[in-house]
């Protein structure tokens, strides 16, 4: 297993646990103790875990806000899970909006099937992903988030302000019943905003573990949305309120 391969299902793990050992990983992934302590070093300086005696726990204060990497290999089967349920609501011809969410990206990866698509979106990465895809991909320029690999200001929003859409795509770090939809940084925050605006629909890809729970900076309230994807049967009280919103759920 390369170096990379090893990292990548080591933040999964640290996600999942919220802590790891060295000495069991070190027994899981047959390498030595000091490989391990390499290992964590890297995604400490990434800002990812903090180091602890006889191992690591995930660095709370930078969860929210991941760089892109990081985020791109953390819950992939999840993510793809909740994709795949997305690939319903789009029809030839659609046009989109599509924030730089990985989870959004791995939405992306499976539209191969439908033709004449229009994607419009901010993400460094889906640019360069899918360049040679038979997609019409529209940037919207502005300034670069290095850690997202996002665009974002001004110049964005007057580009998203050109287009009316049929769908927004987008995902978000907390969905709550009171605080609404919120996400970890406000430049992308607010790009995201002027996306909402100019859909005609908008859907949220959400995993199990952003409910009930609140992030740095409001995106939109709950009854904003249309559709709400995620990966597992909501709680009770949580299908009940978006019902009560006309928020189609699926799971």
């Amino acid at each position: 297993m390369l170096a990379a391969e090893r990292r990548n299902k080591i933040i999964d793990l640290v996600h999942q646990d919220k802590r790891v050992l060295v000495s069991d990983l070190s027994r899981m992934f047959e390498v030595t103790e000091e490989t391990i302590r390499r290992d964590l070093e890297k995604l400490e300086k990434d800002g990812i875990v903090s180091r602890t005696y006889g191992g690591a726990m995930l660095n709370r204060h930078t969860n929210e806000d991941l760089p892109f990497v990081t985020r791109n290999a953390i819950n992939t089967d999840i993510k793809r899970n909740i994709a795949l349920k997305a690939l319903d609501l789009i029809n030839d011809g659609d046009t989109l909006m599509v924030d730089p969410s990985s989870t959004a990206f791995e939405f992306l990866k499976l539209l191969g099937n439908k033709n004449n698509l229009t994607v419009i979106t901010n993400s460094i990465n889906i640019l360069q992903e899918f360049a040679s895809s038979g997609m019409n991909i529209i940037s919207t320029g502005g300034s670069l988030r290095h850690r997202s690999l996002s665009l974002v200001g001004p110049v964005a929003h007057d580009t998203i302000q050109r287009y009316n859409v049929d769908t927004a795509v987008i995902s978000c770090k907390g969905v709550d019943m009171e605080r609404g939809i919120t996400d970890s940084n406000e430049p992308e925050c607010e790009l995201k905003k002027y996306m909402l605006r100019q859909a005609e629909k908008v859907v949220l890809l959400a995993d199990h573990t952003k409910f009930n729970k609140t992030a740095f900076t409001q995106l939109v309230e709950l009854g904003k949305i249309d559709v709400l994807i995620t990966d597992r049967k909501p709680p009770e009280p949580w299908l009940k309120r978006l019902a009560e919103e006309n928020i189609e759920v699926l799971y």
